[in-house]
């Protein structure tokens, strides 16, 4: 695609609206922590909660252990990139 059809597709496209005016110069990539593969032991029942909820399930374990740490240090869990020490 040219950049004249890629301006025209987004142009028409109903979802890109919202985003028409945000200020895109400013973003920036955020690289998140590489993970450290552990061994845990979880009761049954909680593996096969998270697993039924499709692909990804031990990334949702580490958002949910992610929030707890951030509840109990009274932080926002917003932001996955802060280092441990920040805590």
């Amino acid at each position: 695609m040219t950049e004249a059809e890629i301006d025209a597709a987004v142009a028409v496209d109903p979802d890109w609206a919202e985003f028409e005016t945000v200020d895109w110069s400013q973003a920036e990539v955020v690289v998140p922590p590489k993970k450290q593969a552990i061994s845990i032991r979880l009761d049954q029942d909680l593996i096969d909660y998270f697993k039924a909820q499709g692909p990804g399930y031990q990334r949702r374990i580490n958002a949910v252990l992610r929030s707890y740490e951030a509840a109990q240090a009274g932080l926002s869990a917003a932001s996955p990139t802060r280092p441990a020490a920040a805590l």
